[in-house]
């Protein structure tokens, strides 16, 4: 290879490295707590990410709150044990009033839902629209094919925490009776930061 070629390559890897890969959105979760910034996977999953981010700009979770926490020791019920926290509206009849998306599963975008990830929460595939919570741990049976959710679908994965874990880990050691918080902690806003 001619070492013009070789420049013009190794030009064009670190314009791919350094000048062409797109910054992603971060929001910040003002909670009562503490506040959690999370950034926001636009390119790999954009059906779940531009619902999230629009509920994000039209102030839907203004007031809402981090409501379950699920650990090892309040789930004796369940063969498949996970950690997470889950937060929302919480209000049956606000979320019945949103439209749900797509499911987009962690197949076809790639994601997993490793420490921090940030997914949405669902009854059965194409449910979700403002519920969502985020992994403590990595929690590969809620990836498409895992066994948390009998359908296997899983969940749709489309962020993740990036300062602030600390903040989820003081949530989930929270007060709770069967896994819901005996004191919701208030979600002030969620702001988009970029």
């Amino acid at each position: 290879m001619r070492l013009g070629t070789k420049i013009v390559l190794f030009g064009t890897l670190l314009l791919l490295i350094f000048g062409c890969t797109p910054k992603l959105p971060k929001v910040k979760i003002e909670t009562s707590v503490g506040n959690i910034v999370v950034e926001i996977d636009t390119i790999n999953a954009p059906v779940t990410a531009t619902n999230f981010l629009n509920h994000v700009n039209a102030g839907t979770y203004k007031n809402a709150v981090f409501y379950r926490v699920v650990r090892m020791d309040n789930q004796p019920n369940d063969s498949v044990k996970i950690e997470v926290i889950q937060g929302g509206l919480l209000n049956d009849k606000e979320i019945d009033k949103v439209k749900p998306i797509r499911h987009e599963t962690t197949k076809e975008t790639g994601l997993k839902h490793l420490n921090g990830t940030i997914s949405m929460a669902r009854l059965k595939p194409g449910s979700a629209s403002t519920e969502f919570f985020i992994c403590i741990n990595n929690q590969p049976e809620l990836d498409f094919g895992g066994t948390r959710n009998a359908d296997g679908q899983g969940f749709a994965a489309f962020g993740k925490v990036v300062k602030g874990m600390d903040i989820v880990h003081k949530i989930q050691l929270e007060k709770d009776k069967n896994q819901m918080l005996i004191h919701p902690v208030k979600i002030l806003n969620i702001e988009l930061l970029n």
